[in-house]
């Protein structure tokens, strides 16, 4: 149960500053969405603002353990897109890899909540 915290911190320190140049709509970040992925430049904001608010589920997530399984379900949700748009713009695992590490703990984190140990 502390090494979920623990990971949870960790998800949310990294979403967070993930999501600080999509919500500031840095110009080398919508670049990447529309030329690098194929996306609308108008969908860097909103993943931005899904990353954030992930970011504050995981903080908040000490709470309640449904507060966790939420936040690790959206960052499922939005790494495994990212993942795959890595690799279909050919970069490969190499590019992907910060989405899978992620993406490995958020799924870890998931795992946690689900205990065999019914008091």
């Amino acid at each position: 149960m502390i090494l979920r915290y623990v990971t949870n911190l960790k998800l949310a320190k990294e979403l967070y500053q993930a999501s600080k140049p999509k919500l500031q709509e840095d110009k080398g970040m919508i670049e990447l969405f529309e030329h690098t992925f194929g996306l609308q430049k108008e969908l860097v904001k909103y993943v931005g603002i899904a990353e954030a608010t992930t970011a504050a589920l995981y903080s908040a997530s000490f709470i309640n353990k449904n507060i966790s399984r939420i936040a690790s379900l959206s960052t499922i949700g939005i790494l495994s897109v990212a993942t795959y748009k890595h690799f279909e713009a050919g970069q490969g695992k190499k590019g992907a890899q910060h989405a899978l590490d992620l993406l490995g703990l958020a799924t870890l984190s998931l795992l946690d909540t689900f205990s065999c140990n019914k008091k």
